[in-house]
């Protein structure tokens, strides 16, 4: 399945993507795609209905992020062999975890806002899991049991906060409009295999990163392993698990981004975003 939630901001509907790619509303059945409706089973309930028989959004209509009430945001820092190589960092020996703010989380071509003072404001595509269950304490064996499903992530970072301003990497990374998710909420049944998957992003149309998830240090069964041994991961919850290379960080001389510029970028399988850089209001 692929799942949607669509509307104006702040008032989004769950909505399903038919074979035909048409999204088909389901809020008289659902009222919305968040951590109770997944606790409740409800993708098994959706899976049932004839999708001829719901009434098809309007083309064209905004999308919002494909799960709603995030409570915890997680992210796994340097987990692409080739992109902590253009970084100059070691392979890491243990998932790097930091907190986005759930209050970064927009819709995948929602703009994205440089913030007030920002320099070094950076692009990364990335591959995004959600959780389906409580899991802790969970065996990287069973780690994929407790996967609701996949999106794609635009982990917006700003550099020189995240990195020059000492503390934790949740200084550069928490921004208001730096947590694009969607287009999907893609079910894991929908994906042969997520350890194999291109991924790309652009940047005014060039080609910026093109890589794989084969390339991850820690796989998603890890990822969720790991990470359920220092919390208690909540149906609903997202983690985003690292960045291939092509960064703007990782040019040289580094390039940001600024008002003005465009991304685009997607994941085999689970769509693509699209944004607008525009500069902090005032």
């Amino acid at each position: 399945m692929r799942l949607v939630r669509y509307g104006q901001a702040g008032e989004e509907k769950p909505g399903i993507v038919d074979k035909a790619g048409a999204i088909r509303d389901l809020s008289a059945t659902v009222r919305d795609i968040d951590g109770a409706f997944l606790a409740a089973g409800g993708l098994a309930e959706v899976a049932k209905l004839d999708l001829e028989l719901l009434p098809k959004v309007a083309e064209g209509t905004r999308l919002g992020a494909p799960v709603s009430r995030v409570r915890n945001f997680i992210a796994v820092g340097l987990n692409y062999a080739d992109h902590a190589a253009e970084t100059g960092s070691p392979i890491p020996a243990e998932p790097i975890l930091f907190n986005k703010a759930p209050s970064c989380i927009v819709g995948p071509n929602d703009d994205v806002v440089i913030p007030k003072g920002s320099r070094k404001s950076d692009w990364e595509v990335e591959l995004a899991i959600v959780i389906g269950k409580k899991a802790s304490y969970v065996h990287a064996n069973d780690a994929l049991d407790y996967v609701a499903g996949f999106c794609v992530c635009n982990d917006v970072s700003e550099r020189e906060w995240q990195i020059e301003r000492g503390g934790q990497w949740m200084k550069g990374k928490g921004c208001p409009t730096f947590g694009p998710l969607g287009p999907w909420l893609v079910t894991p049944d929908e994906i042969s295999d997520v350890q194999d998957l291109g991924m790309w992003l652009e940047v005014n149309g060039e080609r910026v990163q093109n890589g794989s998830t084969r390339t991850m240090i820690f796989d998603v069964r890890k990822i969720v392993s790991y990470t359920s041994h220092f919390m208690l991961l909540e149906p609903g919850d997202v983690i985003t698990t690292g960045t291939p290379p092509g960064v703007g960080l990782g040019f040289k001389p580094p390039r940001f981004l600024k008002a003005g510029d465009t991304m685009a970028l997607g994941i085999d399988g689970l769509g693509e975003q699209r944004q607008k850089v525009v500069a902090y209001p005032g």
